[in-house]
């Protein structure tokens, strides 16, 4: 397996290098633990001061309804419309979707957004897509939620076609004849697209067919044995190896050694085991953490500048 991950565009190179670990936030930068709907009142200059400190990405989500059952109803903005506007409001740092759900869109929209996107940013979007996981937000759009596998696989390749020029193919999604094409380009050689957990397809299909693997908190040795078997399914497809980024909930104790306690999907503590965990995750492989801060008890300024001056200067330097 190479040593190194492909070239793509410059959000995707700069968030991701082969055994080493990058951090990033995930969008609102705010504590919201009693509603699911968070304020967004300083979600612009928090996303402006993650940038101005380090962090290496802002990741959304695409929430198309608040179900209550579900408990967030993230960053409540239509995905591509706030990345067009943090397109405008930053400069350098990587833009990411966790995750577009593919079923719910046709994949002719997202692509012209999501190349948009890349162009306005240039080369900033990571975006990342899943099947989705809600549901009731099926009926509400006239879809069945039984087989989302397929519409998944069936967009994704659209999309896929769609960096062609000229593209001409079949699926359920369509059929472009060859005569048209799809502008803009993006700034690489595709958008990269990373897969979200196993988005209903077999894990040899995510190995091969992603330009990364997006995943949740496990213990150690789960984490590391499901990380081992994506490489091999990568390595054994004969392709050069992918990154692998992890998402987790976090609350700082401002105590740096406080021991950790659990939280939904992470855990609160001092910068020191939040460290240490790191150091854990890129050892096993992992090359990028989206820290979600919403339960996060500690001001969220201070927050911020403890992760940037304890945490980003050792995890988000580059070799």
């Amino acid at each position: 397996m190479t040593s190194t991950f492909a070239t793509i565009n410059q959000a995707y190179n700069a968030t991701f290098t082969p055994n080493r670990l990058s951090v990033g936030l995930v969008l609102p930068i705010e504590k919201y633990t009693t509603s699911p709907i968070p304020d967004m009142t300083h979600h612009l200059e928090r996303a402006q001061l993650a940038e101005r400190l380090g962090f290496a990405a802002l990741w959304l989500r695409d929430v198309p309804f608040n179900v209550p059952s579900f408990g967030d109803a993230g960053q409540m903005f239509d995905p591509f419309v706030y990345l067009g506007f943090l397109a405008a409001r930053t400069q350098t740092i990587a833009l990411a979707t966790g995750s577009i759900i593919l079923p719910l869109r046709h994949p002719a929209h997202v692509a012209k957004a999501a190349a948009t996107t890349d162009v306005l940013s240039d080369g900033r979007l990571l975006m990342g897509v899943a099947s989705g996981d809600r549901p009731q937000e099926y009926p509400a759009m006239n879809m069945s939620f039984d087989d989302r596998g397929e519409r998944f696989r069936d967009s994704f390749e659209y999309i896929r076609q769609m960096t062609d020029d000229y593209p001409r193919f079949e699926n359920q999604m369509g059929s472009p004849d060859g005569h048209m094409d799809m502008l803009p380009k993006p700034t690489g050689s595709k958008v990269p697209m990373l897969i979200t957990g196993g988005s209903q397809q077999h894990p040899k299909w995510v190995a091969q067919n992603g330009d990364g693997w997006i995943t949740y908190p496990r213990s150690a040795a789960v984490q590391g044995r499901l990380i081992n078997s994506y490489r091999t399914a990568i390595s054994t497809a004969g392709q050069g190896d992918k990154p692998v980024s992890q998402s987790l909930y976090f609350d700082l104790n401002t105590d740096p050694d406080a021991p950790p306690s659990p939280i939904h999907l992470g855990f609160r503590s001092g910068v020191k085991y939040l460290n240490n965990y790191l150091s854990d995750l890129q050892e096993m492989g992992v090359n990028h953490v989206a820290m979600n801060l919403r339960f996060n008890q500690t001001d969220m300024m201070d927050t911020l500048q403890i992760l940037a001056d304890e945490t980003l200067s050792v995890f988000n330097q580059r070799t």
